[in-house]
């Protein structure tokens, strides 16, 4: 069974007939929960979001270990309780930034907007009225398709490179909110191309840096207080889409329920830069972005999988 629409350019999500077989009718229950929890005023569902999703936490075992390894290589130096902390923020925020997006996804944007500080915001604007093509280097935090949901519902075309998620549904309304305002999704597993075809026609690209790709196109570089295999990308993407890079992070605040839009001013000394260079830039760039507000980001991830010859991966180690 076909899982989209099949188009030249762009992913398009495509309901299917087994999303009613009673396998998902669990899957349906979180998705009901998420669009109520759209229209629950804010004071409300983030402190029990908070409380839930701590909770979730300390039960989600594997999911928490990796957190604790990533943060123990990046932070070497930091107080075991420190990191468990962060870990707690973390999965307390990871729910009440996807509420936010339900919101979004559900309701007027200008509603949403009442309630977004933008940081920076002049230079894009700037980009933007002159024409500019413009990728977003975009570290892996919770309220990551934020900040591209509201540039589209102002009228910027959009497009972004997303991995499918295990659950068919869950991929099927992801993805049906993202595209909410227009704009275009490309599957990593359709390759590149398309997305560089979107940039090239004007559409301001998305694109995410931190992911592990291997060692065999990556370069091993310096990421908080260890090093990660990270792919240079950006840099042959900025000179084949004829493109800026802008650095950009979104912060949820539970406190005052209110999103924080960090834009960086943009990468253009890459231009010249080789591999290396422009490897490390990107690593530092999410140091900057990341390391005020640590619980924003998704330590879960297998940030750290490929390693020097030699070295064992972090998450098959038994010792941690």
């Amino acid at each position: 069974m076909e899982k989209q629409k099949k188009s030249a350019n762009e992913f398009i999500p495509a309901f299917q007939k087994s999303f009613l077989h009673p396998r998902y009718w669990g899957s349906w229950l979180g998705v009901l929960t998420f669009a109520v929890l759209a229209w629950t005023p804010t004071a409300i569902r983030d402190p029990l979001l908070g409380a839930l999703g701590r909770a979730a936490g300390r039960l989600a075992k594997s999911a928490r270990r990796r957190a604790r390894i990533n943060l123990l290589y990046c932070f070497p130096d930091m107080p075991p309780v420190d990191r468990e902390a962060i870990i707690d923020r973390m999965f307390e925020t990871a729910p009440q930034a996807m509420a936010m997006m339900a919101e979004l996804g559900l309701r007027d944007p200008k509603k949403v907007l009442r309630r977004v500080d933008w940081h920076g915001k002049e230079s894009i604007d700037e980009m933007r009225a002159s024409g500019e093509k413009v990728i977003f280097l975009v570290p892996h935090g919770w309220a990551v398709d934020i900040p591209a949901m509201l540039m589209a519902a102002s009228g910027q075309k959009m497009a972004a490179v997303f991995h499918n998620q295990g659950n068919q549904l869950f991929d099927y309304i992801w993805n049906r909110v993202r595209r909410r305002f227009g704009g275009r999704m490309h599957a990593r597993n359709d390759g590149i191309k398309p997305f560089i075809s979107s940039v090239r026609q004007g559409y301001w690209g998305y694109y995410l840096p931190d992911q592990d790709h291997g060692a065999e196109h990556s370069e091993f570089v310096d990421f908080f207080g260890t090093y990660k295999a990270t792919l240079p990308a950006i840099g042959r993407l900025m000179k084949v889409c004829r493109a800026r890079v802008v650095p950009l992070f979104p912060v949820y605040n539970a406190r005052t329920h209110r999103l924080d839009i960090h834009i960086r001013p943009p990468m253009d000394d890459l231009l010249e830069a080789d591999d290396r260079t422009i490897a490390r830039r990107m690593n530092e760039e999410v140091e900057i972005l990341v390391g005020p507000n640590p619980e924003q980001y998704t330590w879960l991830l297998k940030l750290l999988k490929t390693r020097k010859a030699g070295e064992p991966e972090p998450y098959v180690r038994k010792d941690l």
